[in-house]
């Protein structure tokens, strides 16, 4: 750690953020096991289990360590911690290699790591729920640091789909949490994954994303971040063999004085390859978002095709956010194109609803709605569709205020 400087806001990949307030020294890591669930955590976990359905598997995990594994038959797949599962040294950190100061303080006090490993061919017909309990302030007042590490890895031909959420006590309890994913998919593979952050808004939440496809794979990710003080997710997705595809979406909602920070990579490796990312969100109140993103096309990468949307809704007038799309283009013979948009509600559409009778108020909350729902409609998960929406809906109402859906007007 003492060759690895801790993140500036001079750096462009944290730029518009508040990282220089993040004082590593007010947060103790949590290097010891929490022992039992809190019964807040069980019910949440059963919500969550309810909400989804058939399960190939679930996973409980308290501040960073795994507390129950239940495979609930596994599809085939192999799940479990470090030690449970054969050839997990050669797992993590086989797709994020290196990284900056937050990603090292995961490799050192990450108590262990959810893997989820898939052999060739095996088709898991269920999705893998993993639940992250995180309460590490409750151990240390002043502020504590969680660590969780997720692995899944897929071989040739395989398929799965895992749901990841971060949730915790309501209230002021000040922690910062640092996961890491790892996803990974072998040739004509398919990977599907959803995260779901919900922390109280005394929560820092840095968070990074990484994920590789090999040769005709599929990977299509969707991080959705509606709680913390500071959210934050670094996606980098790469497309490493010949025809491989990938879909990056996120969403986040911004209300108070909330700071939701998206990055994204879409690293085109390989001929033939494609990736689409569409970020969408709204920010109320004083709240900031910011985006950045970044297509990058290597040399030999031919007839490569990339896409990169960022619309941004913002709500009140003490409400900010930022669009920042970059391209590095190394071939010629590619498609690459990007696009944002920033600003309030669409007057035309506002004058459409009002024109059937709808009120000013009422037809607000419709449109911010129809935004989100556009895009979790689009998620890769169709079983965790109705959790994303419920949970959204909830924070529009507190965003939105008098603005709200109200749902006898809502049917007009």
């Amino acid at each position: 750690m003492e060759s690895s400087a801790l993140p500036s806001e001079s750096e462009e990949v944290w730029r518009y953020t508040p990282i220089d307030d993040l004082d590593l020294g007010e947060f103790v890591p949590v290097t010891s096991s929490p022992g039992e669930l809190p019964e807040a955590a069980r019910i949440v976990t059963e919500m969550m289990r309810d909400s989804l359905g058939a399960l190939s598997g679930q996973v409980v995990v308290h501040n960073g360590f795994p507390l129950s594994f239940d495979p609930q038959g596994g599809g085939g797949a192999a799940v479990g911690g470090a030690g449970d599962v054969p050839g997990a040294q050669s797992m993590v950190g086989s797709v994020q290699v290196g990284g900056d100061a937050l990603v090292r303080l995961n490799d050192a006090f990450a108590p262990d790591a959810v893997l989820i490993d898939v052999p060739a061919g095996v088709e898991v017909p269920d999705p893998f729920l993993i639940v992250h309990w995180c309460d590490g302030g409750q151990a240390a007042p002043n502020g504590s640091a969680v660590f969780p590490r997720t692995v899944v890895r897929l071989g040739d031909r395989a398929r799965v789909a895992v749901v990841e959420v971060f949730v915790g006590p309501t209230g002021s309890v000040r922690s910062l949490v640092v996961p890491v994913t790892e996803l990974s998919a072998g040739d004509e593979a398919s990977l599907s994954y959803v995260s779901l952050q919900i922390l109280n808004h005394a929560a820092w939440f840095v968070a990074r994303l990484a994920a590789r496809g090999g040769q005709d794979s599929v990977v299509r990710t969707f991080t959705v971040g509606l709680g913390g003080d500071y959210d934050r997710v670094r996606a980098d997705v790469s497309v490493d063999g010949r025809g491989a595809r990938s879909e990056i979406l996120s969403a986040y909602l911004g209300s108070g004085t909330q700071v939701h920070d998206i990055r994204t990579l879409q690293d085109h490796v390989a001929p033939r390859t494609n990736s689409e990312l569409l970020c969408q969100g709204a920010v109320a109140g004083t709240s900031r978002s910011v985006y950045s993103g970044l297509i990058r096309v290597h040399r030999g990468a031919v007839r490569s095709d990339a896409r990169q949307t960022n619309h941004n809704l913002v709500l009140d007038e003490g409400a900010h956010a930022d669009s920042v799309p970059n391209l590095d283009i190394l071939e010629n013979d590619v498609k690459c194109s990007h696009a944002s948009t920033v600003g309030p509600i669409d007057e035309d559409q506002r004058y459409y609803i009002e024109s059937r009778g709808v009120t000013p108020d009422v037809a607000e909350g419709l449109i911010v709605r129809g935004f989100f729902d556009a895009i979790i409609d689009r998620g890769p998960i169709p079983a965790v569709t109705p959790l994303l929406k419920r949970e959204v809906h909830a924070r529009l109402d507190v965003a939105l205020g008098e603005r709200r859906v109200i749902r006898e007007e809502a049917d007009v």
